[in-house]
């Protein structure tokens, strides 16, 4: 028989302690008084006051009261959440009183849990108690020892009811038989919850307690008459106490890889890059592509063996994460991303010196610094569902891109002669470019970093659910929702497909749905106007303005997860971010060639037969066309040259097939060069043309000599 360790003997003695029904003190001090607390000391609570009974009017008046000024720094919470909001806590593990029905049970209270757009439903937005006294309780049970610190409050998720609970008591227990009350000295401690069903309230028990289980029991709430309903949604805090059976700290090991997993404000954000900058000089290279409303930079890092330089036939990449600045997981995984790339370089990983040889890579971590800022200062627990969401304007950037689908299904309804349709390059509407257009300077910003570099592929990093989404994301009627393909449907869901089974969580077929849609049954990736209508999206922009295809990606259930789940979610998407980056060599590339010169052809037209999209080369002639693999007709054509066309086997393998094209110039054109050698006169439109025949052998004399 082996003699219990010194850890087991604390353990069980903890446990005997806490079994105990003595009435130890752990009054409230709210999230406030927390913060202005001097450190190692502490503030008694008293009960708070319950709301007014008749509180129709009180309670939508104390919603109204101008919000207290948010710390410059955030709120420090000892104890971390023990995962309600990021679905950590199982649904097992929650249990209560009583409830209304499916959609209103236990599993239903969680922090920032979304409802449907329809009450009733199974995926309502709060647990609430079938009953309406002060014998109603929401449980949570943690599994093992906890030394419980907090507890945060919400009231209910929805846009017909309003139900919030005032005030409340805690127990604990730790065989859910016998509780111990939360003591407030010799009366039972009572914490004041919400007065906006929106608004997160953190309770900080002035004594942490350990135990295993945790109740919530609803005093006061909001009436409405004689319909009110006891409704809430909770984060519990605590520290779970060392298992005894786990002796060696490899043993509760996330990751492997040292990166830097905290949350990082935008000061630390730069340092952070610039030291990556600082450890890879020769893969890597800092820049900025514009300034947010409040002057903070948006800053990318460059990764390629040649940065900097846009190689021949490489094709360019981009990640963007924060354009919602309150979905902040993207943002730390692209830091942790680019850490990672360069030490692996460093380290010779194969897999990544081939994807840094062969690809130049962006990465842009935050979209809208301005957004970030704002719920950082709040706290990953307390920021709530939107604060952060929109730029210092107010402008939500997920909305703010012009609306060419509009003008592609116009054209469609308007011309007869479908020959004279485009399919790509959508020109941006004049009104959207003037100063006065409603458009952020962090969007203006994006749009023109597109126009500087021929991306490729892309993906947009937000955070709320688990899925990726694909275009259109903008139902063509303006419907709710409805399933809104582009000529590219197949090759988007090969893309969404290829981020989503990698992804560890997603590809979970057991796992719980978010918040109100389950995604598994559409195995984790959806056309986006199938979800929702999102007009003016990035993803729909880039794909009609630019050759660049880009879907969004749904990160997590939390918006804004605490900074302890932050290695298990890079555990959980590392793969997929290199799998998806890897899907930049699916297709075709080659280079549109003057049959004469050998001279680059920008802009020349790339088409495939029944595939109505059409991209373009460019600057130097090089293009780029992502493609399932199977056997295509492809043609090329330019201002000027006769169009070519010749068959492109695309195959499984990570590296794309070369398609390349030497176009003639058009007889006329050849008749015209003839004459003005014999002497002749040159119009004005011809000088032009040689003009850029000339600096276009020049830059490829430039290149052959470099690589000489």
């Amino acid at each position: 028989m082996t003699l219990p360790t010194l850890s087991q003997h604390l353990t069980l003695f903890l446990f005997f302690l806490c079994i105990s029904p003595v009435l130890i003190s752990c009054g409230a001090i709210t999230a406030a008084r927390y913060a202005a607390r001097p450190k190692g000391t502490s503030i008694e609570a008293g009960s708070f006051p319950a709301a007014p009974a008749d509180s129709s009017r009180a309670a939508k008046s104390n919603s109204r009261k101008t919000p207290s000024k948010v710390p410059e720094t955030p709120l420090h919470i000892e104890c971390p959440p023990l995962g309600l909001e990021s679905l950590k806590v199982k649904d097992t593990q929650l249990r209560a009183s009583s409830y209304k029905r499916r959609g209103l049970g236990p599993h239903r209270g969680r922090l920032n849990i979304q409802s449907g757009i329809e009450d009733g439903d199974i995926y309502d937005g709060a647990w609430c108690a079938h009953e309406r006294n002060t014998k109603q309780w929401l449980e949570v049970d943690a599994l093992r020892l906890t030394r419980f610190t907090g507890v945060i409050l919400q009231g209910r998720s929805s846009i017909w009811s309003w139900d919030v609970v005032y005030t409340y008591k805690v127990q604990f227990s730790n065989d859910s038989q016998l509780w111990t009350p939360c003591m407030n000295r010799t009366q039972e401690a009572i914490f004041q919850g919400n007065r906006d069903p929106e608004t997160p309230v953190l309770a900080v028990f002035n004594t942490s307690m350990v135990a295993r289980y945790i109740r919530i029991n609803p005093q006061t709430w909001y009436q409405n008459g004689t319909q009110g309903d006891i409704c809430l949604r909770a984060e519990v805090l605590g520290c779970t106490l060392p298992d005894p059976n786990m002796a060696y700290p490899w043993q509760t090991e996330v990751t492997r890889d040292k990166l830097d997993f905290r949350h990082h404000n935008y000061k630390e954000m730069r340092k952070l890059m610039k030291a990556v900058n600082e450890a890879c000089p020769n893969i890597t290279r800092l820049y900025s592509i514009g300034k947010s409303y409040t002057g903070l930079q948006l800053l990318v890092m460059e990764i390629s063996d040649n940065p900097g330089t846009h190689e021949l036939g490489e094709p360019e990449f981009r990640y963007v994460a924060g354009m919602h600045g309150n979905e902040v997981l993207g943002r730390e995984l692209l830091l942790n991303l680019m850490q990672f790339l360069c030490r692996e370089y460093k380290l010779g990983n194969q897999r990544v010196v081939h994807l840094v040889q062969e690809t130049r890579i962006h990465l842009l971590p935050s979209m809208n610094p301005d957004g970030y800022e704002m719920a950082f200062k709040k706290g990953s627990e307390l920021s709530g569902w939107t604060l952060g969401r929109y730029s210092y304007e107010g402008i939500d950037m997920n909305h703010n891109f012009a609306d060419l689908n509009s003008v592609m299904w116009t054209a469609l309804e308007l011309e007869t002669n479908r020959s004279k349709l485009i399919n790509h390059y959508f020109p941006i509407p004049e009104q959207y470019t003037s100063e006065d257009a409603f458009v952020a300077s962090e969007t203006r910003a994006v749009i023109n970093w597109m126009h500087e570099i021929p991306f490729v592929l892309g993906a947009n990093l937000h955070g709320g659910e688990l899925v990726v989404t694909y275009p259109f994301d903008m139902t063509r009627d303006w419907a709710p929702r409805e399933h809104t393909p582009t000529p590219d449907e197949s090759f988007f869901r090969w893309l969404a497909a290829a981020y989503a089974s990698t992804n560890q969580v997603m590809s979970n077929p057991d796992r719980r749905p978010c918040h109100n849609k389950d995604f598994v049954r559409y195995n984790n990736i959806i056309n986006g106007a199938d979800w929702h209508n999102v007009p003016g999206s990035m993803n729909d922009f880039s794909y009609l303005h630019t050759n660049c295809f880009e879907v969004t990606v749904e990160l997590s259930c939390d918006k804004f997860p605490h900074a302890s789940e932050l290695p298990i979610e890079w555990e959980n998407n590392r793969e997929s971010l290199l799998v998806y980056m890897e899907q930049v060599h699916r297709g075709i590339k080659g280079v549109i060639r003057d049959k004469d010169t050998e001279a680059g052809i920008s802009d020349a037209v790339i088409q495939v037969e029944d595939i109505d999209h059409h991209i373009r080369s460019a600057a130097d002639g090089d293009y780029w066309r992502l493609l399932n693999p199977g056997e295509y007709r492809v043609t090329a054509s330019a201002s000027g040259y006769l169009p070519s066309s010749r068959t492109c086997q695309v195959m499984y393998d990570y590296f794309p097939t070369i398609c390349d094209f030497r176009l003639a110039k058009e007889p006329r054109l050849r008749i015209k060069l003839e004459k003005l050698s014999k002497g002749g006169q040159l119009t004005r439109e011809m000088r032009l043309r040689l003009r850029l025949r000339r600096l276009r052998k020049l830059q490829l004399a430039g290149r052959r000599a470099k690589t000489m």
